[in-house]
């Protein structure tokens, strides 16, 4: 992998840590990361991954990821003082609440609702989202039925995210790691055939997220190569699409 990185470091009472290295791409889950390392406040250097030519397929990468799929995170300062390596965009978030004490609560009660609604968003809300997507923007003809069933299906869960956040103003109450999961998949909403006017309790709560500082930070955060790839090169699409076990 090239190594082309942009040091982040905002004051956190940590600054005297070595940073913690992001392994990255602009997407929902690698904006997940680097919005969490901008609200801690935590030193990090982005390393950019460029899927598109196949470098999460590289030996160097799969040490750190084995399902060859970004973010992953390197923390010189983990645990015991020792460096650990952490991969899949849900255990990094808590990992990194938990090495904090910022958005993932202590008390069993509060993280138990944490949890379900990262979950929900692991399991849900990112698969059907990305399938719509890909089905609407990537797909080489248009398949009626696919099209149709990702899209109702993400229309489905923007609504279960809509009743949620009539009566709250974040998913499990106090902001926390499960708005911060969700809403780089909000952000693309237009692209999932969803308008979020029909959804104003979660089009509130998604221009709340979108105007904190760090998520400016984090949205802000550019990797020149993303914007030159061309989905419709054969060659790409065979990276991006087309992969079975190796």
């Amino acid at each position: 992998m090239k190594r082309a990185v942009k040091r982040r470091t905002k004051s956190s009472g940590r600054r005297h840590e070595a940073p913690i290295t992001l392994y990255y791409w602009p997407t929902p889950n690698g904006w997940k990361i680097s919005i969490m390392l901008e609200e801690c406040g935590l030193p990090y250097v982005v390393h950019p991954v460029d899927i598109s030519k196949g470098e999460q397929f590289t030996p160097r990468f799969l040490a750190i990821s084995p399902n060859n799929r970004i973010p992953a995170v390197v923390d010189p300062s983990g645990p015991g003082g020792r460096p650990i390596t952490v991969f899949e965009s849900g255990a990094i978030l808590q990992y990194l609440g938990r090495k904090t004490g910022k958005f993932y609560p202590p008390n069993e009660r509060a993280r138990v609702a944490v949890d379900e609604w990262l979950f929900w968003q692991m399991g849900g809300l990112g698969p059907m989202a990305g399938q719509a997507v890909h089905f609407r923007r990537y797909a080489p003809e248009q398949m009626p039925y696919a099209l149709a069933r990702y899209t109702d299906e993400v229309n489905r869960l923007y609504g279960v995210m809509n009743a949620r956040l009539a009566k709250r103003e974040f998913l499990a109450g106090r902001y926390s790691i499960a708005d911060i999961a969700c809403v780089g998949w909000v952000r693309l909403a237009e692209r999932q055939g969803q308008d979020l006017a029909q959804f104003p309790h979660l089009l509130r709560w998604f221009e709340t997220i979108r105007a904190r500082p760090a998520v400016k930070r984090a949205f802000a955060i550019r990797v020149e190569a993303a914007s030159k790839v061309d989905v419709n090169d054969p060659k790409v699409r065979a990276v991006l699409f087309s992969q079975r076990a190796r």
